[in-house]
């Protein structure tokens, strides 16, 4: 069966408006606007298989742990985890389902085309065969500069009712992302200009080459269940069919939800036996740090992911020697400040010297990244020097690094400032969130940075609500501060670059710095250079000519101090070692659930 578009323009923005909202997202969860993002997970992966390596860990299993696992996994029992939120709905395509807490749900029951591996954080096949190339001949490159895109599904995949998943779910599911009449997004699916079904395979073919392809079909909708129903209504209490390992049982509002066991779960682990090896999972919905971890330690629930924060992180290393392991990862949110370059900045900073790249090395140069890191995460992770580190790590080449604390190149730099600008005193204002107690405590460490390189310093923090709305959206900060999150290969830090697009302000775009929009005071070879490598990574799916370009692109960001890396958060995780087995940390978007057909108890 083949069907045919007319084609569209390729929107890629309208997503990193929405991934911009959520990557304000604050050091901890009170300080969070209602999270929003792209297509969830967030997972990419270059055209090229490429090798991420695993995160430190900088807690490890407890050295007193004297628990003796079992031969190999048992079947049978329960897992109950914890979790600080609950979900507005079990529907991932709608508004409110673009939410970690629906994701974590969804792991359970829903499939996709892919997923996240929680040891290498590579992209790995879920319903597919494996996952297309220009190697293996799942992408094409047409004469007629289109791209088509060959999915192979599984011959075993299949509904808990036993029905095949099939080439018409994913048609099924690209129609419900271009439906005018639903509010789903459908930014990466508008420029697919034709289709071809059969039984086990499904094709599209998209306007122009693009590595974004990846990001398409993180979740499949069964056309048999679904088709016919209110989209909008009539999944939100309940999930559809299940391909994943469990299906649904019940949610209790306010409480809990429960899955239980899919019977005719298609995945089998590597001696063919069949998954899950669990009954039943019951994710405990418990309200604030203390209740969640109070909870952990009493052994009411047995494995958490409790917000990144270092006091919850060491109340919660009490337990290692009790049989407790506490895994914290670098996670991939990643902090930043930024200078604003239109002219919203004057009317929180009245004499703002941002246009000043003098101005700006100073402000690199007088940044104290181990003392932040040091008194804000107890120095569990290292400073970034590059953001690129978040998305695929090997490529990183520190381009911040030029960058070291040194008071004194600070201050010769803001002498510089001044000369250059006809000023005796240069003025900063800091703007950033008040909800969260690690960024008004950078607010405070700045202070004393600032200062001691002559430079005037103020404070205005805002309410989250009103940081990630207005004041964003107006680009109404001089020096700001937030965070960005990552996700692993090609596809993520494309969508991070498109940020910096100089073309593309608000409301079209993401770029809300205005470096090198139409009405920043910053438009040159710089700028210009950035908006063409823009275009360019945007529509290729070779990794000889994305890295280089990525490459040039970061090291014009830094050279240019538009933005200023600092830190990637805290992901953390704890379970009961002597309980459960098969337990695999994930500090990506896929969450912890990624595996949980793998999880078991041990003592049954």
């Amino acid at each position: 069966m083949t069907r045919v578009w007319r084609s569209r323009t390729v929107a890629w923005v309208a997503a990193l408006l929405v991934f911009a909202l959520v990557a304000a997202a604050c050091a901890n969860r009170e300080d969070a606007e209602p999270e929003q993002t792209t297509a969830a997970p967030v997972t990419t992966a270059a055209p090229e298989t490429t090798t991420t390596a695993p995160p430190a860990t900088t807690t490890t299993a407890p050295p007193q742990t004297t628990t003796t696992e079992p031969a190999g996994p048992q079947y049978g029992g329960e897992v109950v985890f914890g979790h600080d939120q609950e979900p507005a709905t079990l529907n991932p395509l709608v508004p409110g389902g673009n939410n970690p807490t629906v994701w974590t749900a969804a792991q359970q029951y829903l499939a996709g085309a892919y997923d996240i591996d929680g040891f290498t954080l590579e992209l790995i096949p879920d319903l597919l065969t494996e996952l297309p190339t220009l190697d293996n001949g799942g992408v094409i490159l047409n004469e007629d500069g289109t791209m088509t895109v060959n999915y192979q599904i599984r011959e075993e995949a299949v509904w808990s009712d036993g029905v095949p998943v099939s080439g018409e779910d994913f048609l099924f599911t690209l129609d419900l992302h271009l439906d005018p009449e639903l509010p789903v997004d459908d930014t990466l699916y508008e420029d697919v200009i034709a289709t071809e079904v059969g039984p086990k395979t499904f094709s599209f073919t998209l306007a122009a080459p693009t590595v974004q392809y990846e990001l398409m079909f993180d979740y499949v909708v069964p056309k048999h269940d679904v088709e016919g129903s209110d989209f909008v209504s009539d999944w939100n209490d309940e999930p559809w069919v299940s391909a994943g390992p469990f299906v649904f049982e019940s949610w209790i509002k306010g409480e809990s939800l429960t899955v239980v066991r899919n019977e005719n779960y298609w995945k089998t682990d590597a001696e063919g036996n069949q998954l899950p090896y669990l009954d039943r999972v019951t994710t405990r919905f418990i309200p604030g740090t203390a209740a969640l971890i109070d909870a952990f330690r009493a052994r009411e629930v047995d494995v958490i992911n409790p917000p990144p924060d270092t006091a919850a992180i060491d109340a919660l290393e009490e337990s290692e020697f009790e049989g407790a392991v506490v895994e914290v990862l670098k996670g991939t949110t990643w902090e930043h400040l930024n200078f604003q370059f239109g002219p919203g900045r004057f009317e929180r900073n009245e004499n703002s010297p941002n246009e000043s790249l003098a101005y700006r090395k100073a402000v690199a140069h007088l940044i104290d990244k181990e003392l932040i890191v040091d008194e804000i995460l107890d120095g569990q992770v290292e400073p970034l020097d590059s953001f690129v580190e978040a998305y695929i790590p090997q490529l990183s080449a520190g381009a911040w690094a030029q960058y070291d604390y040194d008071v004194e190149k600070a201050v010769a730099l803001v002498e510089e400032a001044k000369a250059e600008l006809g000023v005796d005193t240069i003025t900063t204002v800091f703007s950033t969130t008040s909800n969260s107690d690690a960024r008004v405590q950078l607010a405070i460490l700045l202070e004393d940075m600032f200062a001691a390189a002559g430079i005037e310093y103020d404070t205005e923090l805002e309410d989250s609500q009103l940081f990630f709305g207005e004041t964003l959206d107006d680009g109404m900060w001089d020096l700001g501060e937030w965070a960005w999150v990552g996700s692993p290969g090609f596809s993520g830090v494309i969508e991070i670059m498109d940020v910096f697009d100089p073309q593309s302000p608000p409301p079209e775009g993401s770029n809300y710095y205005r470096w090198g929009s139409p009405d920043s005071v910053l438009v040159d070879e710089s700028t210009q250079r950035l908006a063409e490598i823009r275009d360019l990574i945007n529509t290729s799916v070779d990794s000889a000519v994305l890295e280089p370009l990525l490459a040039e692109a970061e090291q014009i960001l830094a050279d240019q101090v538009v933005i200023i890396p600092l830190f990637s958060r805290l992901d953390a995780a704890a379970f009961w070692a002597d309980e459960i087995g098969g337990f695999k940390h994930n500090a990506s978007d896929a969450g912890l659930m990624w595996n949980i057909e793998e999880w078991y108890r041990l003592d049954q």
